[in-house]
């Protein structure tokens, strides 16, 4: 009997020394995620990787384009209203599953002909982001919007101003001037 109190005692207070270091883990996961953010941001503010590659950086204008919406809108380059936001998403992308809902939630409360969801059809089944997307924005299943913008990455947000202009570029739409909370 005292050895089966001993046993208990012993499982008992590693499970104890586990859960202390497992705490400790998730503490520095959470230091390393804002560290990480931090430099994300900087190095988006300096025209870094975001604008590297001949993805185009704010100032730039995009390549003429020619696109139809799954709705049957024929949308270029020059149809897009001054302000406009534009998504560029994957299939095949866990970021931009995991930022999809935030998206939509954020694209239903815009006026749906300002915002532009591309979903790029070089991989994956897109049905899933086009029936999330299409009520809440104009959705585009072609590489071709990609293209003219030059993404290389996805999930990329974008503003624009009318005939193709970048205002901004951002990893996730709260990043944009027209994503931040009023």
């Amino acid at each position: 009997m005292s050895y089966l109190i001993a046993v208990v005692a012993l499982v008992g207070a590693l499970c104890l020394v586990l859960l202390v270091l497992t705490l400790g883990v998730v503490r520095r996961l959470r230091e390393h995620t804002k560290l990480l953010d931090a430099l994300y941001e900087a190095v988006d503010l300096m025209g870094g990787p975001l604008s590297a590659g001949g993805q185009l950086s704010p100032g730039d204008v995009a390549r003429d384009f020619e696109a139809t919406t799954v709705d049957g809108t024929r949308l270029t380059r020059d149809l897009l209203p001054d302000g406009t936001v534009v998504a560029f998403l994957s299939p095949d992308c866990s970021g931009c599953h995991e930022k999809l809902p935030a998206f939509a939630s954020w694209a239903a409360g815009q006026d749906r002909s300002r915002v532009l969801a591309v979903v790029d059809n070089r991989s994956g089944d897109a049905a899933e982001m086009v029936t999330t997307l299409t009520p809440v924005a104009q959705v585009v299943v072609d590489s071709v919007v990609s293209n003219a913008f030059g993404v290389q990455s996805f999930p990329t947000f974008l503003q624009v101003a009318t005939g193709g202009k970048l205002l901004a570029v951002a990893p996730e739409i709260s990043r944009l001037p027209a994503g931040s909370p009023a």
